[in-house]
């Protein structure tokens, strides 16, 4: 466990296992979400978790700074670089494969293989305006109402159900309201760049339980995009904390 200082922050993140590198990465989601993953990998790779930045203990500078998918990719560049391997295998999970898209446009050389399961391309659909009247509503309730009424919304918008969640912690609830403030609309309306993607080895992950909610779709236009078809994993939207260990064979065939 250590921070790595970045141009506009500390970046924090946790090593673990030996072999080549791999960073599985999330927006929002810190490093403790991929903890049981990382740790059915470890035997086999030097597994690297981190906060994203401006989230949990990655501290910016200045805490108003929107975070893109091209800053949280100069931040993965910037923390492979600083553990010395020359590339990384990435696996990036919703908001983290939008990040792993924008890096392998802006750092091709860095990425062997990038699986982006479920990351919320909504400019790659056909109803992408509407998704864009809906998620300025969102980020206009949660300025009204706060953010657990934000995140209800949310969860309804992609077709999630909230209902059996756990009470959120107070680092959940800055979490989330970090994401609404300053993090959503970036995601999810970066448009990746379709041609750099295919000069690469990006894979497309869904889940098997996922159905036609809304990351799944998102994850299907973008392999069709891609003339790809989607890797299926174990679970839904959050596979890899339902069954890890199911998760991490699927991602170690993959890779």
């Amino acid at each position: 466990m250590t921070t790595l200082r970045t141009p506009d922050g500390v970046l924090y993140y946790e090593v673990r296992g030996k072999g080549p590198l791999l960073i599985l990465t999330g927006s929002p989601m810190a490093a403790r979400f991929f903890a049981p993953l990382a740790d059915a990998l470890a035997s086999e790779y030097t597994v690297v978790t981190h906060d994203p930045r401006g989230i949990s203990a990655s501290v910016l500078d200045d805490p108003s700074q929107d975070s893109t998918p091209d800053l949280r990719a100069d931040d993965l560049a910037a923390l492979i670089a600083a553990l010395g391997f020359a590339n990384a295998d990435v696996f990036g999970s919703s908001g983290g494969g939008v990040t792993g898209l924008a890096l392998v446009a802006r750092y091709p050389d860095l990425v062997r293989t990038l699986v982006a399961h479920e990351p919320p391309v909504f400019e790659f659909l056909p109803d992408a305006a509407e998704f864009r009247v809906k998620n300025d509503a969102l980020i206009e309730l949660f300025h009204r109402e706060g953010v657990k009424a934000a995140m209800q919304r949310f969860l309804g918008n992609i077709g999630l159900d909230g209902g059996d969640r756990p009470e959120p912690s107070e680092r959940d609830l800055a979490d989330s309201s970090r994401f609404f403030a300053h993090e959503f609309l970036g995601t999810t309306r970066y448009v990746p760049d379709v041609e750099s993607l295919k000069a690469a080895r990006v894979v497309v992950g869904v889940g098997a339980t996922s159905g036609d909610q809304l990351a799944a779709r998102t994850a299907h236009a973008l392999a069709e995009r891609l003339d790809s078809a989607p890797v299926v994993f174990p679970g839904g939207h959050g596979g890899f904390l339902e069954d890890p260990a199911g998760f991490a064979e699927v991602l170690r065939r993959t890779l």
